[in-house]
């Protein structure tokens, strides 16, 4: 008979305790995860560079499925960076001057009521 008992008087050996057995089982899937992690150590800007490529990538395929073409989704791209450009360079010229000028007239450096320590 399949499955049926040898001896009458045989006794089954005692299940283990579920917990000791959990517990283990947690232990050795933490180990198993560190040593992966161990294993793939990956670089903060590397993945960043790589995530802006990828950005990068998928809108210029965007653009070249909404314009038809990749010439003109290049365009496209290339407009939108040259008017970027041509705003952000008078900006960025005008808060690097209001920098000079707030750093100058507060420098910790200068003597009390000079600028730029001169005087």
């Amino acid at each position: 008979m399949v499955g049926g008992r040898l001896d009458d008087g045989a006794r089954a050996p005692e299940a283990p305790d579920t917990g000791d057995i959990r517990a283990d089982l947690r232990h050795a899937y933490e180990r198993g995860r560190q040593d992966e992690r161990g294993r793939r150590r990956r670089h903060p800007v590397f993945m960043t560079v790589t995530f802006i490529c990828a950005i990068v990538g998928l809108v210029s395929l965007v653009l070249a499925g909404v314009n038809g073409s990749f010439a003109r989704g290049g365009e496209v791209m290339d407009s939108g960076l040259a008017i970027a450009a041509n705003r952000a360079g008078p900006v960025a010229r005008q808060a690097a001057d209001n920098a000079r000028q707030v750093g100058g007239a507060a420098s910790p450096s200068s003597p009390a009521g000079t600028a730029n320590g001169a005087g």
